[in-house]
């Protein structure tokens, strides 16, 4: 069965800038990383200059910070690494959430191991008074 003319429509628009392409030019994908590079690099500065401004209030400067590196984790994952939600890249994607899962196990558990032996651990003189019943 042959695809139709729809199908390679929303096939075309399912591909990350830069995706290869027997069609594609190298022109094209050189524009493809030199946006998301330019992207990358505005996100940066912004980033970089927002505290030293008035523009955001300044208790919702964490807060912009953190939006604007998940705004530059995005571009980094359509302009370099090619994730898109194509069938092809299903793979891709899986082995994407599997790293982050991992990443947030260690350090969620890290973090979980530190906070108990932080509230359980006692200091050496009061440790060693409640052993002997005073």
């Amino acid at each position: 069965m042959t695809h139709g003319h729809g199908e390679d429509h929303f096939r075309d628009l399912d591909s990350a800038p830069g995706d290869e392409r027997e069609e594609f030019e190298l022109a094209a994908g050189v524009r493809g990383y030199l946006l998301g590079l330019f992207l990358a690099t505005l996100l940066t500065a912004i980033s970089f200059a927002l505290p030293w401004t008035n523009i955001i209030w300044k208790p919702g400067i964490p807060v912009a910070l953190v939006v604007f590196a998940i705004a530059q984790m995005g571009v980094h994952l359509v302009f370099f690494l090619h994730i898109t939600t194509s069938p092809d890249n299903t793979n891709n994607i899986l082995a994407l959430a599997f790293g982050v899962l991992i990443v947030f196990l260690i350090i969620g558990g890290s973090i979980w191991i530190m906070n108990n032996l932080n509230r359980n651990m006692l200091p050496g003189g009061e440790q060693t008074q409640m052993q002997m019943g005073h």
